[in-house]
């Protein structure tokens, strides 16, 4: 699977140095057991196992005030060190018409940092805008 985002990545054309990319959050988490490449300071410390994040989001996306959910990846996700795995992710992008109490609500015992909204490093090279009535709110570990 960690060949699909590679595949991805190389079609937005990203650069060292831009905002880092963002992919679609069945692309990152379908079949990923690497524990520690998201939130891998929370690994072992709260954060649940990856699987269980997988279902968190993907019952978060089925939500009706929801449009989609992206994972960010970190600066470092086209290191050489991480060629053969899955990038290492920074945070997760909700597009929804909710509030931000409501998100965090959806959030609990993820081991989060907190949401932001909007893009935390601004807007990544190919990544779409939220339709009217929709904001991002962005899911962070440190």
């Amino acid at each position: 699977m960690h060949q699909r985002i590679r595949e991805t990545l190389a079609a937005l054309d990203c650069k060292q140095g831009e905002t880092p990319p963002v992919v679609d959050f069945h692309l990152y988490f379908e079949g990923n057991t690497e524990e520690e490449c998201i939130a891998p300071n929370q690994w072992g410390e709260g954060r649940p196992p990856i699987a269980e994040l997988y279902a968190r989001f993907m019952d978060i996306a089925a939500r009706p005030n929801v449009e989609r959910v992206l994972v960010g990846l970190h600066y470092d996700w086209d290191h050489e060190d991480y060629a053969d795995t899955f990038p290492p992710a920074e945070n997760v992008h909700i597009f929804t018409s909710a509030s931000k109490p409501e998100v965090e609500s959806w959030l609990s015992g993820l081991c989060s940092d907190g949401v932001l909204k909007g893009w935390p490093y601004g807007k990544p090279r190919g990544a779409p805008d939220p339709t009217k009535g929709n904001v991002i709110f962005s899911v962070c570990w440190d």
